[in-house]
């Protein structure tokens, strides 16, 4: 483990304050520990976006379904990639909104595509991909 560092960091007065919310909802004792864990998840997202071979996760989108088409659409796009997708569920979350959850395995290349096309996709209204490993590499 290297030394430790000090290090400054300026901020607007509005986001330390909600930083701080969200250290004190967290239970962090400090800010240090917030950033790294910050940090270390930012690296953890680097490394999954820079992935080869197989790969397992999860894409979520909110969408609403009376966008016109944009239901045909991500089907169109989910069956020209239906060779890394497991699984989906479809949930209606409201009249207007549907939450789905795709269950996604095989090459990385594939599915950071597959993902970043869903989430870009005109009408989502939000995406995520989390990524894992497959766990054959795994002791």
């Amino acid at each position: 483990m290297g030394k430790t560092i000090r290090f400054g960091v300026s901020l607007d007065s509005d986001l330390l304050e909600k930083f701080d919310q969200h250290c004190e909802e967290r239970s962090y004792q400090t800010r240090s520990e917030a950033i790294r864990d910050l940090i270390r998840n930012t690296l953890v997202q680097r490394e999954w976006e820079q992935a080869e071979g197989d790969l397992a996760g999860t894409l979520t989108l909110v969408y609403d379904h009376h966008k016109s088409g944009l239901s045909q659409r991500l089907t169109e796009i989910q069956h020209d990639s239906h060779e890394v997708i497991q699984s989906s569920l479809h949930v209606h979350l409201d009249h207007f909104n549907c939450l789905e959850v795709i269950i996604l395995k095989g090459d990385a290349e594939v599915i950071k595509e597959l993902g970043q096309k869903l989430i870009s996709t005109k009408g989502v209204k939000h995406g995520n991909l989390a990524l894992t490993t497959t766990g054959k590499d795994l002791i």
